[in-house]
This record gives structure tokens, sequence and C-alpha cells, in this order.
């Protein structure tokens, strides 16, 4: 008497890895080059997106002079779904915008993430990406560990209270046209903003929290490739 509900089909999904920065905190060396784990840091993150179920294609974003190094590297490591690497812009918000422009045609999601976030697991992509599904937008989050205060004039003035806070990560994912009306108002106003999220709440939209990861670190510092390692090597004992 009733037909099968048909299954939904899967958006397709872009990842922009924005890896445009200058590694100014990692002592001069290019610190997506750098080695973990047997390979470089950038070799984890396109693969964590290349053997991603819920990702199509992936547009990576760097430094003029990183081009062809990111290019071999690719192709090294197997990374067929790597349709484009481009220049950067000046700014996190002019090279992500250059990536969402450069995503294959038919692309509905657009899922921007950090070159130097090399241990992003399958799990923390794929919720994002079928939040952004169901409701526009989504990042992943963790809770915050210490307590956190608000200064003023260099004394503790307030407890921020916990519940209500926690740290952002990446990727980020969004229906396209809401991520470039986004990215484009904030570059015509001028406007810096600190990640992507930020640039999609000030039109007004809301972006859905998801489960993140404590292990998803961003590697900014010397320090931080060594807790990549050891949280590589918790993962090989497991």
């Amino acid at each position: 008497m009733f037909g099968k509900r048909k299954k939904r089909a899967q958006p397709q999904v872009c990842a922009v890895i924005v890896a445009a920065g200058s590694s100014s905190r990692m002592g001069g060396e290019n610190k997506l080059l750098l080695d973990l784990g047997g390979i470089p840091v950038l070799a984890h993150t396109l693969l964590a997106f290349q053997n991603c179920a819920a990702v199509a294609s992936i547009v990576l974003v760097c430094r003029e002079q990183d081009i062809v190094p990111y290019s071999e590297l690719a192709r090294g490591f197997g990374v067929d779904k790597l349709s484009t690497v481009l220049r950067g812009g000046d700014s996190r918000t002019s090279s992500t915008l250059a990536g969402v422009a450069n995503c294959p045609e038919g692309t509905e999601l657009v899922a921007v993430h950090d070159g130097a976030r090399p241990l992003v697991s399958d799990r923390v992509i794929t919720l994002a990406v079928e939040a952004a599904a169901a409701c526009g937008g989504a990042a992943p989050v963790v809770p915050m560990k210490d307590s956190v205060k608000r200064i003023r004039d260099g004394f503790i003035e307030a407890d921020v209270p916990r519940e209500h806070i926690c740290a952002a990560q990446t990727p980020q994912v969004f229906r396209r046209e809401l991520l470039e009306r986004a990215l484009n108002t904030a570059a015509r106003e001028g406007r810096i903003y600190t990640d992507d999220c930020a640039a999609v709440e000030a039109l007004g939209a809301q972006v859905r929290a998801t489960e993140g990861d404590y292990d998803n670190i961003k590697i900014t510092t010397p320090e931080d490739l060594l807790l990549a390692e050891a949280l590589l090597e918790g993962r090989d004992v497991l």
C-alpha cells in the first residue's frame, strides 16, 4: 500500500584545507612539512579527508611557494580527491573564500579545515557534515577543562561558568552559498574573524555545535608537535 521511502541523497561535500600560514611560531620551519609519525603533518590532514566517505573532494589553499611541493606530496600519498591546489590570500577570510570559489561544480557543503590539525578523526568530520546537512552550519567543539576567568587591568574580575564555554575546532561545515555570502560580507566590510563560524554568525545564522575531540589539536608551536606525536603513538598502542 505504501511505497518505500526514498533514501535522501548525500550532499556533495568539498573539504577546503587552509594551509596558507607562515609557521612563524615554529622557528622558521614549515610546520606542515615536519615529520609526524613518519610522514609530514599535511599528509595526515589530507589523508583524513581522503579516507572519509562523507567527503567527495578536496581543495588545498596555500602560499605560492608551496603549491608545487604540496601537490607532489598529495600525489605521493595517493590523495586523488584533491581537485585543486591554489594560492591563498592575505587573510584567513580571503584564503577560505578563494578555496570555496574553487570547489567543484555541484558542491553543496563546504568543510573548512586547518591544515595544521592532522589528527582529526573520521567521526568528527562526519558528525559535522551530517549536522550541517540538516541545519546549514556546524562546528566541532570540546568543553573547557580549565577554570575560565575574565581579566580587567591585570586582575581577575570574575569567573566565567565553564558549562557555557567551549573550544571550537575544525572542520567547520556550511552550505556553500551561506559560507560564500558570509565571507564576501566580511571581506566587503573589512571585518576580521578568527574562524568561519563567526562570519556566518554575523549574518544571523545559527551554527550547530557537534562533538569534537581533544586529540584534534592545532599544531602551532614545537610543543604542539611533541603532543601530537604522543597522541599518535597512543592511537597506535590502542
